[in-house]
C-alpha cells in the first residue's frame, strides 16, 4: 500500500489518486471525470503511446484522441443556449508560401467604434483539434459579447485532419494571422490586440510573441494573455523543477503528451528552441515584451511550467500577472462551461478586462 501522506498535494500525498478522487477537484466535475463515457475512451486512448513511441504511432494515437475529443466536446456543451447579438464571417489569408489560412471572425452585433481585438490560437498541443470545434467557436463568441474582436486562426496542426505539418507551419500561420489582423487595424475597426489562447493554443501566443520581438514587429502585439500553456516539452521524465507533472500525474494528461512532442517536432532538433518550447527562454528573450496574463488550472500536470514562466517574464521587467485557477484540471475553466459556469465566466471576464485595460492606458 503506497504511503499517504495527507499534508502533502494530490499524488505527492496519495500516490493512488485519481483526477476524480482527488479531494481538491471541484465537486460537480466528479462525475464527469469518474463516470463519463466519452472520458474513459479518451483516457483509454491516452495509454496507447509513450516517451518512446515513434513518429507514426504518435501520429496514429493523435488521430484517435481527436477523433474521441468531439463526442466529449459535445457533451460539454449539450443543452447550452447559443450566444445571441454576435455576428460571426470567415476570412481567408495567403502567407508567403500561398498557403491558404482561415480566419474566423466574431464581433458584437451592436458594436459602435473599435474595439479591443483577441487573436485566437485554439488548443489541442499544436498536433490536433481546429479553430471551428465547438469549445472554441464558444469561446470566440462569448468574448465578443463581452465588446470584443475575436479572430480564431486555423493553423496548421503538427497532425490529426489538418496535419502532419511539424513545426514551425502552425506558428507560421498564427503570426501571420497576427501581421494580417494588425494590418487591417482600420477596416476590422479595432484598437489594439491580444494574442490568446488555450494549452497548444497557450503555446503559439506565447511563442508568437518571441518571434515578433526576434522579427522587429513585437510593438503590432499590446498584450498577451495563455492559459495552460503546454510549454515545456519535456513530460517523461519529468524535470525535477516541475512538481506539478508528479502532483497531478495522469490527470488528463500522462506521459503521452511527450508524443504530441514528437509529431511537433519530429526530430527533436528543436527541443530547446524557444518558439517551440517557449519555457526554455531566456529572462534576455523576454526582455522588452508586452503585458502578459499566465493562467494556469491547479490540477493541472502543466501548471509549474506556466508559472515558471510568469515568474521569468516578472523577471525580465515585463508587466506580468498570474493566476491560478483552483479545483480546475487542465483547460476547465475554457471548456466545462455547463459543469462549472461561473468559473468559465471569471476566465472570459478576466481576459476581456485584461483586452480593455491595456486599451484605455
Amino acid at each position: 500500500m503506497a504511503k499517504i501522506n495527507p499534508l502533502l498535494p494530490g499524488k505527492l500525498g496519495n500516490p493512488e489518486l485519481s483526477l476524480g478522487s482527488d479531494p481538491r477537484l471541484d465537486p460537480r466535475l466528479v462525475t464527469l471525470f469518474n463516470q463519463g463515457e466519452a472520458m474513459d475512451e479518451m483516457l483509454e486512448e491516452s495509454d496507447t503511446v509513450n516517451a518512446g513511441s515513434s513518429y507514426e504511432e504518435a501520429v496514429a494515437y493523435i488521430g484517435l484522441l481527436e477523433e474521441n475529443m468531439h463526442p466529449f466536446y459535445e457533451a460539454l456543451f449539450a443543452d447550452i443556449k447559443p450566444v445571441t447579438n454576435v455576428t460571426r464571417r470567415t476570412q481567408t489569408i495567403i502567407d508567403a508560401d500561398d498557403h491558404e489560412i482561415t480566419l474566423y471572425i466574431h464581433e458584437p452585433s451592436n458594436r459602435n467604434g473599435p474595439l479591443p481585438c483577441i487573436v485566437h490560437t485554439h488548443g489541442g498541443g499544436m498536433v490536433m483539434c481546429t479553430a471551428a470545434d465547438t469549445p472554441y467557436v464558444r469561446w470566440r463568441d462569448e468574448l465578443a459579447a463581452s465588446g470584443l474582436c475575436v479572430v480564431g486562426v486555423e493553423f496548421r496542426n503538427g497532425a490529426g485532419k489538418l496535419g502532419n505539418h511539424p513545426f514551425p507551419a502552425g506558428l507560421n500561420d498564427c503570426a501571420r494571422a497576427v501581421q494580417w489582423t494588425s494590418f487591417n487595424r482600420e477596416e476590422l475597426e479595432i484598437s489594439n490586440i491580444i494574442v490568446s489562447g488555450e494549452s497548444g493554443g497557450g503555446n503559439l501566443c506565447l511563442a508568437v510573441a518571441l518571434k515578433a520581438k526576434q522579427e522587429e514587429w513585437i510593438e503590432e502585439i499590446s498584450g498577451i494573455y495563455a492559459c495552460c500553456p503546454y510549454i515545456s516539452g519535456t513530460y517523461d521524465p519529468a524535470p525535477a523543477e516541475l512538481t506539478s507533472l508528479v502532483e497531478n500525474k495522469d490527470y488528463l494528461i500522462d506521459a503521452s503528451a511527450q508524443a504530441m512532442v514528437k509529431a511537433y517536432d519530429p526530430t527533436g532538433e528543436h527541443a530547446k528552441n524557444a518558439l517551440a518550447w517557449p519555457y526554455h527562454a531566456t529572462v534576455r528573450d523576454l526582455e522588452g515584451l508586452p503585458p502578459h496574463t499566465i493562467s494556469v488550472n491547479e490540477l493541472d500536470p502543466l501548471r509549474d511550467e506556466g508559472l515558471i514562466y510568469a515568474r521569468k517574464l516578472a523577471q525580465a521587467g515585463v508587466q506580468t500577472i498570474s493566476r491560478t485557477v483552483n479545483s480546475t484540471p487542465h483547460g476547465g475553466d475554457t471548456h466545462m462551461l455547463s459543469f462549472i459556469p461561473e468559473i468559465y465566466y471569471a476566465t472570459i471576464r478576466d481576459i476581456s478586462g485584461f483586452a480593455k485595460s491595456i486599451d484605455s492606458n
